[in-house]
């Protein structure tokens, strides 16, 4: 076999890169509702989370393998092709982290892959059976089941914890929300920390420092655990505020539901091995959670700003993929040129973010934590027209109809009757 290149190590480096915004991106998948709810401090969350991704990243190497010997044609793949397809995952992260915006780095690094493969290779090089049947369906399936499970289970919890002592049911959710959301962390370094062990070992196969066919090495497997860990600690704040108060508002009920649901589906497709997004499955959790409650919406204005995004994660890094790769078969200084392309764009996205700083101590700001329960906090942002519209013909929960009457002053009598009265002008 041959020694290890410095394309080689460069192509190790990035996967690890990209691994490490992967855990930054998608902390929010794990953390943001029982951050919004007030169940854990963000800076506790995160070190939580960081800490069983790390352990979920030893549970298995199913979805790698799906990576390193099924979704490409291991033949042919150079270590450049496998470089320009974690530039183009890396970038769409970083620019969907800018906007907040929940997308996929599993699909960014499938339509990496498959751009730079097919950009190298042809049509050919990509396993058309194993991107429909591990890719594409899951992604369709996961947020689908996911929500309907979050909904039902919202429901169950609110039906059966009726008649419970309301401040003795809170804490218990919010107790059973961290367990779950400890369970989320779990899965998503299982399924995620994975897909950079299978893109780091394509890439050994394809630079011949392992043989066809291997599985990931143990420092493979460490490395991509603590880059996932170390990213998912740092926070993606940005996301976490989308997904804790931008798609619905949770209360600790819908947040232990919709955590759950989503682990569950997580767990289940790694074993299977089954990439399926992590991001797709928390979002309709939470989608489906806010519908489970009586007088819940979802601001689709939000949602349909994700689904968008969603939609274009495959194509748009496929698509830059391709260019970099073109431009590393001009030779050593193409590929030092796609570098330097990529850090100055990471730069420049970071030095962006800068203008309007989101971390642990305003991701809550403006967020709502319980709808109805005192000391609640009315999001900041409009709801749009669905959700008013939804919001206007479903009842309120029980119980605020009365709260809102007794905290309402009645207009104070004037005897001048085109006088304003104290409650409109306040």
């Amino acid at each position: 076999m041959e020694s290890f290149s410095l394309i080689l190590a460069i192509v190790v480096v990035t996967a690890l890169a990209f691994d490490f915004t992967n855990g930054f991106h998608d902390t929010a998948n794990a953390m943001a509702t029982t951050i919004s709810t007030g169940a854990l401090k963000p800076k506790v969350a995160v070190a939580m989370s960081a800490v069983l991704n790390l352990v979920g990243a030893f549970l298995s190497v199913e979805v790698a393998n799906t990576i390193s010997k099924g979704l490409v044609d291991e033949t042919g793949i150079r270590p450049e092709v496998i470089f320009a397809a974690l530039v183009g995952a890396i970038l769409w992260n970083l620019l969907t982290w800018l906007v907040g915006l929940p997308s996929s780095s599993s699909h960014a690094l499938m339509g990496g892959l498959i751009g730079a493969a097919v950009a190298s290779a042809g049509i050919g090089a990509v396993n058309g059976d194993v991107l429909v049947t591990k890719v594409l369906l899951p992604a369709i399936a996961a947020p689908i089941v996911a929500g309907v499970a979050a909904m039902l289970a919202s429901r169950m919890t609110y039906s059966l914890g009726r008649k419970a002592d309301g401040k003795a049911a809170a804490k218990g959710y919010r107790a059973g929300q961290i367990a779950s959301a400890g369970l989320v962390s779990l899965a998503h370094g299982t399924n995620d920390a994975q897909k950079t062990m299978g893109i780091i070992t394509l890439a050994l196969i394809a630079g011949g420092s392992l043989a066809p066919d291997s599985d990931p090495p143990v420092w493979v497997i460490l490395g991509a655990g603590l880059a996932i860990a170390l990213g998912t600690y740092l926070g993606g704040w940005r996301i976490i505020r989308t997904m804790g108060k931008g798609l619905t508002d949770l209360q600790p009920q819908q947040g232990f539901a919709a955590q759950t649901s989503a682990a569950t589906v997580i767990l289940a497709s790694s074993h299977l091995g089954f990439s399926l997004s992590t991001t797709h499955s928390v979002s309709g959790a939470v989608m489906g959670a806010g519908l489970g409650r009586k007088g819940g919406v979802v601001r689709w204005s939000t949602a349909t700003r994700m689904f968008v995004a969603w939609g274009l994660t495959l194509p748009a890094a496929a698509l830059v993929a391709a260019l970099a790769e073109w431009v590393c078969r001009l030779g050593d200084w193409g590929t030092a040129l796609v570098a330097v392309f990529l850090i100055a764009s990471s730069f420049a996205i970071w030095r962006i973010s800068r203008r309007e700083v989101v971390d642990h101590t305003n991701v809550v700001d403006g967020d709502t934590v319980g709808a109805g329960e005192p000391g609640s906090v009315e999001p900041s942002e409009p709801a749009g027209v669905v959700t008013t519209a939804m919001a206007a013909v479903s009842p309120p929960p029980a119980g605020l109809t009365e709260d809102l009457a007794a905290t309402v002053p009645a207009p104070a009598a004037t005897a001048d009757p085109k006088a304003p009265s104290a409650a409109t002008t306040v």
